[in-house]
């Protein structure tokens, strides 16, 4: 049997041979005291926001972990967590390993709940009822499942654009490889500065086979924001299927997607949210 001693030297060796500094592994853990909370942004009366809104983007900035000295400008890919969050993350991890769960069926098997207390907030936010709503990791899995949730016949066809992400070509482009469906891909102009140039390139591309039409709000090349309203129109007189890839849209600016309109729109949180 180890004693306390070899096994702590035998973690720290571990830790070592990963390659994991001891000061991050302490970063991660929940902190001993609270983090400090969020300040508000507004109240009836005069608040820090309100009277020095420079000061107040101080404070949050200093909820992250990121170095003082470095601008992080790519929430595009990696959102950083503030420091509220990380600490739940962990305390949440610590209280599900205790196992001390009386009801089996309280049992922590992720990703099997409801989640509705997530799902509410969320579905208000987009525009959308809880029912519709589905929590998954990320915009990647939510397009692997809307483009192979599709039954589709040999030569049947989806339309898409040539600035897709590869989170919506790959899996495009597998179900090709697989079932023998075309996939067809317009071009959109650079600049691109009439959205019904782009609306007549797609409706030139349907076709008595075309079952669906996949594209990005906003595209993750060019950045530009595609008239989704009005191609989900388009798609759906046609009775076809539209599905949005909006993993660079849900935080950048307000999304309804009622309004839309759309069948189905995935979206990445952790993004710009």
């Amino acid at each position: 049997m180890h004693s306390r001693r070899s096994f702590l030297l035998r973690t720290g060796a571990v830790a070592a041979t990963l390659g994991i500094p001891f000061d991050l592994l302490a970063q991660m853990a929940p902190s001993a005291t609270p983090a400090k909370p969020l300040p508000p942004p507004k109240l009836p009366d005069s608040t820090l926001y309100d009277r020095d809104p420079e000061a107040y983007w101080t404070e949050i900035r200093k909820l992250f972990l990121i170095p003082a000295d470095e601008v992080y400008l790519n929430n595009g890919t990696v959102g950083s967590c503030p420091k509220p969050v990380i600490d739940a993350v962990m305390q949440g991890y610590a209280q599900t390993e205790k196992l001390e769960q009386t009801n089996p069926e309280d049992y922590p098997i992720w990703g099997y709940g409801e989640w509705n207390e997530f799902r509410d907030p969320l579905a208000q936010f987009i525009g959308a009822r809880r029912e519709e709503v589905a929590i998954v990791r990320n915009a990647t899995e939510a397009n692997n499942f809307m483009i192979n949730g599709l039954d589709m016949k040999p030569v049947e066809e989806i339309i898409t654009s040539d600035q897709e992400h590869p989170s919506g070509n790959s899996p495009l482009d597998l179900k090709a490889k697989r079932y023998g469906i075309v996939i067809k891909r317009f071009e959109i102009p650079k600049p691109a500065n009439d959205p019904n140039e782009i609306l007549n390139r797609i409706n030139d591309m349907i076709t008595p086979q075309t079952r669906a039409i996949f594209v990005s709000h906003v595209t993750t090349t060019t950045g530009v924001i595609l008239p989704v309203k009005e191609i989900s129109a388009l798609a759906r007189s046609k009775g076809i299927i539209s599905m949005i890839d909006g993993a660079q849209a849900v935080g950048m600016f307000k999304v309804n997607v009622a309004d839309i309109g759309c069948d189905i729109y995935g979206s990445s949180p952790h993004k710009w949210l």
